[in-house]
């Protein structure tokens, strides 16, 4: 009896962590999930319960927590036993004690990871059809529901389609889309959010303030961001800051215990990436590592202090937002010269990193690496900094100059009532199948046909060994259709000629020719080696002068450039 005396004594003392500690108790505790709260009280209210529920949303937000508090709100009797369903449960009676201690026998919690096999699930629904010993319903918390094998989910679907009326079911998942659609139809879904910084930072400054604990607010900051959304995470992490800061927690044991670099000192190696100061670079990038800062966790800070900074200058209202430290608003402040495309260059490079770091040998000098050629490039200049700088080379700035890039072109003019169409040549006759969406017939006119004569209503060809078998067939109907003539196909059977094709790719030739004989385009392949033209986009002609767009200047050539 003395031994079972010690033993109780001996748990009753036992530590518990944070996280199960301050576990909410009530729907007021739940933190940042106001919409499922709201949706859970209207439909208590108005006695419109669903008999599934489906709560999903990454790890440690709260999914089990809200289940079981679903449970003890349906099932709560009140202070004086005679109660009914409340979104307020009152936590004294013995149903709400029971299902908060894990112990109710008609709230039933499964863990899918290792109940998976149909048999598991079968077993679990033969009990379905009795009613509840003492609660109102009988519950059925499954958690990380995604983990049942598909005969499990089979075996599921009729029961959850038409439960008895007694029953509620809540299932719990981080991977949603491994859920089958099935399953989801039957259920109302809740999706939970990630808790912000500033959430996180509150519910950390509470339990401490309960806990008797002093702590550095720019430590707190560190531990909500590395919570990354997660409430149990961040408790996690401020349970083990708090042994070992032994009983305090300040930002020097965060740092050590997360493997962080300091902010300011990763500022500073920022700044310095941005000057191009690669022995600064280097320098501060060792005094990090030396400090145990992790070479990934440098280079993920760097990325989102790449972020931050260009959300703060195209967005300089989220300056003010409680998520951001002192030290961060002073860095932006600091960094709000820097140009867009000089960070969106740098975000790239870092993002590229990411992989290149995983598999390298030796992390910190795969990191230096990365960080040279940053230095090194993110201040080379633009593509429409490096064409003004040839302009200013070929000394074209005010030049003036006749290209000659396109042919006689015929409007064709179609009365879409009357059919009224006339086709003067095989182009006008391309444009047609071309306005109509008509690809195969287009490309077997190109490709496969070569013309001797064309009037409107005659045709004179050669055709491939290529040409389908109902090309023509397929034209005349098309022709008839579009025209409203009859039209006179006659086959020559002699080698095939030029194609359109052919000419099309002759005419782009000698266009790419004159164009190259254009002084800033002959700077711009002198200046990159083995640099060549592959085609020409004609809206570049029209868009430069409407009037006539065989002749523009070489200053509207370049301002469209630019724009470009």
């Amino acid at each position: 009896m003395l031994k079972q005396i010690e033993k109780m004594a001996e748990t009753e003392n036992q530590y518990i962590a944070l996280a199960r500690k301050y576990r909410p108790q009530n729907f007021e505790d739940l933190l940042g999930q106001d919409a499922l709260v709201q949706t859970l009280t209207n439909a208590i209210q108005n006695n419109r319960l669903h008999h599934a529920y489906i709560l999903t949303g990454i790890r440690g937000v709260g999914k089990t927590t809200t289940a079981r508090l679903i449970a003890r709100a349906i099932n709560c009797l009140g202070a004086d036993g005679n109660g009914g369903p409340t979104i307020h449960p009152c936590g004294v009676c013995e149903n709400c004690k029971a299902i908060a201690a894990g112990r109710h026998i008609d709230v039933i919690e499964l863990d899918a990871a290792s109940k998976t096999g149909v048999d598991d699930m079968r077993e679990i629904l033969d009990g379905v059809r009795y009613k509840p010993t003492n609660a109102r319903y009988k519950v059925y918390i499954i958690d990380e529901v995604h983990m049942l094998s598909k005969s499990a989910f089979n075996a599921l679907l009729k029961t959850l389609e038409e439960p008895p009326a007694h029953v509620k079911f809540i299932f719990a998942t981080t991977e949603i889309r491994k859920v089958p659609v099935t399953i989801l139809s039957r259920c109302q879904r809740f999706d939970l959010q990630r808790l912000s910084i500033e959430t996180l930072m509150n519910l950390f400054n509470k339990i401490l303030l309960a806990e008797n604990i002093s702590a550095d607010e720019q430590a707190l900051h560190s531990v909500a961001r590395a919570a990354d959304g997660s409430a149990r995470d961040g408790l996690s992490m401020l349970d083990q800051a708090i042994v070992l800061g032994n009983g305090k927690i300040d930002y020097a044991t965060v740092k050590n215990m997360l493997g962080l670099a300091d902010r300011q000192q990763t500022f500073a190696l920022y700044e310095k990436l941005l000057e191009g100061d690669i022995a600064a670079v280097l320098q501060n990038l060792h005094i990090l590592y030396e400090n145990g800062a992790s070479p990934l966790l440098v280079l993920q800070d760097m990325i989102d202090i790449t972020h931050l900074v260009a959300k703060v200058k195209i967005l300089p209202d989220f300056m003010g937002d409680s998520s951001l430290s002192e030290t961060d608003r002073e860095m932006c402040k600091k960094l709000n010269a820097v140009p867009i495309n000089i960070l969106s260059k740098i975000w790239q490079m870092l993002i590229k990193g990411l992989s290149e770091l995983q598999y390298a040998t030796v992390q910190i000098d795969a990191l230096e690496m990365i960080l040279l050629r940053i230095a090194y490039s993110a201040s080379l200049p633009s593509p429409a900094e490096l064409l003004k700088e040839l302009k200013k080379k070929s000394g074209l700035n005010n030049a003036s100059v006749k290209i000659d890039v396109s042919g006689d072109a015929t409007e064709i003019i179609a009365d879409s009532a009357e059919k009224n169409i006339v086709l003067q040549t095989p182009e006008d006759l391309v444009k047609l199948l071309t306005a109509n969406r008509q690809p195969l017939l287009c490309f077997s006119l190109k490709n496969d046909m070569s013309f001797h004569s064309f009037s409107h209503g005659e045709m004179s060809i050669s055709l491939s060994l290529n040409a389908p078998k109902d090309l023509i067939a397929n034209l005349r109907k098309f022709l008839q259709k579009e025209t409203g003539t009859e039209w006179k196909i006659n086959i020559d059977y002699e080698p095939l000629g030029e194609t359109l094709a052919f000419l099309e790719r002759k005419d782009l030739e000698q266009n790419c020719k004159n164009i190259s004989e254009y002084p800033l385009v002959k700077a711009i392949l002198d200046e990159f080696n083995g640099a060549k033209i592959e085609t020409i986009i004609h809206k570049s002609v029209e868009a430069a002068e409407d009037e006539n767009p065989a002749e523009f200047s070489a200053e509207s050539f370049n301002n469209y450039n630019d724009e470009e």
